[in-house]
């Protein structure tokens, strides 16, 4: 006979180093801060095209004496028209003015002539627009969370559905908060891949959950409900963790195929969407196997405890 893992009995060893990621993830945030991309706060992106070897330093140092503000200055590879591009992103509550952006466009003409610079587009953001867009993305979360609740608890009804849709949303929350610290850790700005990824990994994590709670159902009919709630999860668990490790580590293979072609060729878009992805992915594995079944356990004990002393009473 194959010697099970026991996941629910070290369950408190995963709890203490779920706890111990989400208070590195807080730290982290508090002490090094948490960058927010102009799409939610407000400002400008402005893309040139150019030729030749470009120094990003010496342009971010024009365009601020231009705009005499603060920007960020980035070079990237543009696949379609094999084109390499300079993003200057700058922050701000009133967007670039004609007169700001032609100025701007000038000097950076005049002074770099050699890499016949060109502007591909200009993008403002207005700030409560870009507010307004960041709350309805967090909107969008949370009637993704509800949904998945009510959900879970109409399918599996029998086995106490409620209870094991709230413990699979604290499961998402863990893989959400893992995610943000990703951003957060390599100072990514939070930008639409963030909630892109958010919502992406909910549903690739609620799908192992719910192959989780669906043998445990079927496991309680064979049994009929004689075999205690700690063992039956955990044989359930079990039972489908080939599945899910396999699932798992064929998708996270794929993106970080994606991740490697976005560096070679420095796609920054498509980079920040897919390590983020990798991580909520191993985050998404570690959560439906070590989290949800054993958060239900323990809900379904603290149940039968409370009932028993009712009884006894």
């Amino acid at each position: 006979m194959k010697k099970e893992l026991n996941v629910v009995g070290k369950r408190k060893v995963f709890m203490i180093i779920s706890a111990c990621l989400i208070a590195a993830t807080i730290v982290c945030s508090l002490v090094f801060g948490v960058e927010i991309d102009i799409q939610f706060k407000g400002g400008a992106i402005i893309t040139y095209s150019y030729t030749g070897d470009l120094d990003k330093a010496k342009v971010e140092d024009t365009a601020e004496k231009v705009l005499n503000t603060s920007v960020n200055v980035q070079t990237q590879t543009d696949i379609a028209t094999k084109s390499e591009n300079v993003v200057i992103s700058l922050a701000g509550t009133k967007a670039l003015t004609s007169d700001q952006q032609a100025n701007l466009t000038d000097t950076l003409q005049k002074d770099y002539k050699d890499n016949n610079l060109q502007m591909v587009n200009i993008k403002n953001v207005d700030p409560t627009m870009g507010q307004e867009f960041f709350f309805k993305c967090l909107i969008a979360v949370g009637v993704a969370f509800l949904l998945m609740i009510i959900y879970i608890a109409f399918r599996f009804r029998k086995i106490g559905g409620w209870s094991a849709g709230v413990m699979g949303v604290i499961a998402l929350l863990h893989d959400a908060i893992m995610v943000f610290a990703t951003f957060v850790i390599f100072r990514i700005p939070l930008n639409d891949s963030f909630m892109a990824v958010i919502l992406t990994i909910l549903g690739y994590s609620i799908n192992d959950t719910i192959v989780i709670y669906d043998r445990i159902r079927e496991n309680e009919k064979i049994t009929g409900g004689k075999q205690p709630i700690g063992q039956l999860v955990n044989s359930s668990i079990n039972q489908t963790f080939g599945r899910t490790i396999n699932t798992s580590v064929a998708t996270i293979m794929a993106m970080v195929v994606v991740c490697i072609v976005a560096l070679i060729f420095n796609v920054q878009s498509i980079l920040t969407f897919a390590f983020p992805m990798i991580i909520g992915m191993i985050s998404g594995v570690y959560s439906s196997i070590c989290l949800s079944g054993p958060l239900w356990v323990m809900w379904q004990e603290h149940k039968l405890k409370k009932g028993k002393g009712k009884k006894n009473k």
